[in-house]
């Protein structure tokens, strides 16, 4: 079995006023269904661990976590290894139910933004009140980061977790350091 490789074989930006760095391999399972239903919570909670989101919020801890996607959409992560049998116990759980479990742990690229200025950098790109009143550790907000969709939560007070499609992973990379630029600074959030 070949080792898996990550869009961008973990590319790291350390000169900037944030640092960004490409995380993974990281598991992650589409799960679309009835999300008040309890296969579909019991299934979730089960592969990653941590306790049920709230609407629009991501609940993670290390390489587990559940993002609220969508009224209908949950994004199950897992240590990428586990993934097979996460999906074949989710598929099981779900059988005779209207649902839908899928892989799509190589269809993405996930990114970490972290320091004292990473809600500044993702600002700058995503069309999204980050004002840390509005915006708190544990949210969570599918968007676009300037023209392509993107995905992103806070997992502390300085970093973001984003994750978009692998196939721009080079763009939003590349989106991230220049946003990141040193002395790019702009005020706009209390420190």
């Amino acid at each position: 079995m070949s080792e898996p490789v990550t869009a961008l074989k973990n590319a790291a930006y350390t000169a900037g006023i944030a640092e960004v760095s490409e995380v993974g391999p990281v598991g992650m399972i589409t799960l679309r269904g009835d999300l008040n239903a309890s296969h579909i919570r019991k299934s979730a909670t089960s592969i990653a661990s941590v306790d049920f989101p709230e609407q629009r919020h991501c609940n993670s801890v290390d390489e587990r976590g559940i993002a609220w996607m969508s009224p209908d959409e949950l994004l199950v992560m897992c240590p990428y290894v586990e993934v097979p049998a996460a999906l074949e116990k989710i598929n099981k759980a779900v059988e005779k139910h209207h649902a839908l479990a899928a892989n799509v742990s190589d269809a993405r690229a996930v990114f970490q933004v972290s320091g004292p200025h990473a809600r500044e950098v993702m600002a700058k790109l995503c069309p999204v009140d980050l004002h840390p009143g509005s915006f708190t550790p544990g949210m969570f907000r599918r968007t676009r980061m300037a023209q392509v969709p993107a995905a992103f939560w806070m997992r502390d007070a300085q970093t973001f977790q984003v994750i978009c499609f692998r196939s721009v992973g080079q763009y939003v990379f590349d989106l991230l350091k220049i946003a990141a630029q040193p002395t790019s600074e702009v005020g706009v959030f209390p420190q």
